[in-house]
């Protein structure tokens, strides 16, 4: 009988970000990616999400290593967090990799973890499986796909891609690999679904650098760019413009200079001598002479950018006039904080110009003639549709039939369920234990369901304490009932009724009772109340001090 390939998504399917999927050969496995993700509205206070990796945890003596396809946040986020548990060393491109050691210096991982650099066209051998490192586009330097040979076949993991012939550096994605790989026969084939509901091409990076020129050319106010941080070749494109039109660069956000300093250390970002100053230099500027860089592009309450327009910014303040460039698309769920970030730009008096206006953004994920080209290449026998919500997953499935794939040489999973592989059949079969660990400052994991409900209802009900004390002896009532209220409103008459009703639920309590008992029997009470008269929950707690 033979063996059978495990491919278990742990993240990255029905959401966006959270990547990370194991691929498990007998007593090998290895990781591809180890990504993180943005808490939703009703996660209150956690700062990210990562992946549920306890079956790494279970299976640590197994592992030969983690691969990363690149630098971005969902695809490495969660390494400090995974690499407490589990000792594994990483492979990944020279970009990729001095993201990572930025960010595990952070966390004083660094000298603990064993960091491999890799380039395109590397092939690294570990345990049963041969991992080769493909070049391909995608909106950071140096992101790769990987052909997977293993002993049953190969498997192709295209990571986040785009076909870009006019790509700012690095060249063209391997297209002629690829289509080795179709000829050489690939097993299953697991592709990015992002963009695959977008017809036609995504646009190619050199766009955006044309729609920069257009706007910088005879501009005579201060001129603001935001965009993501990981995107060099982005970030190159507005210096060089910059620089082009006699402008001085300052870059404001954390995580940009770090990106920035990564990029010109590794010679993946070229400065022109001169051109990049401090914040503090631009003060004495003409305006004409001045282009700033600054993280924010999607509204976070503490990046640059909304610290800029809601006047918290030390070094920076709006002026009347001002043209700030938005070079980025918003991110599902993130609308709204763009949204007040942009209306308080305006109403500073500065000109707020974005991708609807100007090619200001290209994505970095293929659309659907470039799905189609790359399936067409590489013919896989089997495809697992990865990366994207029910949606992304149900179409690219869909996509693949269109281009001769049998229906059930498909399957869309989910996180934590086992798919399957031989030489001639893919199923699902079974599940391990996945979701997502919540991180709230320096707790991972300790925020569980129940802390989220209580956070939940505090914010949307507010909560009632009730303060009583009662004689340890017979249960009687000493002082009180005291209320007091925090996030429910407060109206005199209803808290009179409220104290009524708690002191009558105190009257009427047995010499045998518990404080348990008792305490119940004021929620229980006090909440079917406060229901019937105000349609709402707040939290009520009781408080009972014994004398």
């Amino acid at each position: 009988m033979a063996e059978k390939l495990k491919i278990i998504p742990l993240g990255g399917l029905n959401e966006i970000g959270k990547n990370m999927t194991v691929v498990e050969y007998k007593d090998d496995i290895i990781v591809i990616d180890c990504g993180m993700g943005f808490p939703s509205d009703d996660m209150y206070g956690i700062d990210v999400v990562i992946p549920d990796y306890s079956y790494l945890i279970q299976n640590q003596s197994k592992i030969r290593g983690i691969f990363l396809t690149h630098g971005h946040e969902d695809h490495i986020g969660s390494l400090p967090y995974v690499l407490r548990d589990i000792d594994a060393p990483i492979y990944a491109t020279r970009m990729t990799a001095g993201l990572v050691e930025l960010k595990l210096a952070e966390h004083n991982l660094l000298s603990t973890t064993d960091i491999i650099t890799c380039e395109a066209g590397s092939v690294v051998k570990v345990g049963a499986f041969q991992v080769e490192f493909i070049h391909i586009n995608h909106s950071i330097a140096d992101a790769v796909a990987f052909a997977i040979k293993t002993p049953i076949g190969i498997i192709l993991f295209t990571g986040d891609w785009k076909i870009d012939p006019t790509p700012v550096s690095g060249g063209m994605i391997d297209l002629t690999r690829l289509g080795e790989l179709g000829k050489e026969g690939v097993l299953c084939l697991l592709c990015d679904s992002t963009n695959v509901e977008r017809p036609g091409f995504t646009k190619s990076e050199a766009a955006v650098g044309a729609s920069f020129d257009a706007l910088f050319k005879g501009c005579d106010e201060r001129i603001i760019v935001t965009t993501f941080a990981s995107n060099v070749d982005r970030i190159q494109q507005i210096i060089n413009v910059a620089s082009r039109y006699g402008r001085k660069v300052a870059v404001s956000g954390r995580s940009m200079e770090n990106a920035m300093k990564v990029s010109t250390r590794l010679g993946y970002m070229n400065i022109p001598d001169g051109v990049l100053v401090g914040l503090n230099q631009i003060k004495g500027l003409p305006k004409d002479k001045v282009c700033i860089i600054t993280t924010g592009s999607q509204g976070e309450t503490m990046s640059a950018l909304t610290r800029i327009a809601f006047s918290t910014h030390r070094q920076i303040e709006i002026q009347p006039g001002d043209h700030i460039i938005l070079s980025a698309s918003a991110i599902p769920g993130n609308e709204h904080a763009i949204g007040n970030v942009i209306n308080e730009l305006y109403r500073k008096g500065a000109v707020v110009i974005n991708e609807r206006s100007r090619d200001l953004h290209v994505s970095g994920h293929a659309c659907q003639q470039e799905l189609k080209i790359l399936h067409a290449l590489v013919k896989p026998k089997f495809f697992i549709p990865v990366h994207g919500e029910q949606r992304h997953l149900r179409l690219h499935a869909q996509l693949a039939q269109e281009m001769g794939m049998k229906p059930d040489h498909i399957v869309i999973t989910d996180i934590g369920h086992v798919v399957e592989l031989t030489p001639n059949s893919i199923r699902q079969n079974g599940t391990v234990t996945a979701g997502c660990i919540l991180v709230d400052g320096y707790g991972v994991g300790d925020v569980g369901s129940v802390v989220l409900r209580d956070r939940k209802r505090l914010a949307e009900d507010g909560m009632i304490v009730v303060v009583v004390t009662m004689s340890s002896v017979d249960h009687t009532v000493l002082s009180g009932p005291e209320i007091i209220t925090r996030g429910f409103v407060y109206a005199e008459e209803l808290m009179d009724e409220v104290r009524q009703l708690a002191a009558q639920v105190l009257a009427e309590v047995q010499p045998g009772d518990d404080w348990a008992t008792i305490k119940g029997n004021i929620k229980r009470e006090l909440s079917s109340y406060l229901f019937r008269k105000a349609k709402r929950s707040p939290m009520i707690l009781p408080v009972i001090m014994e004398v």
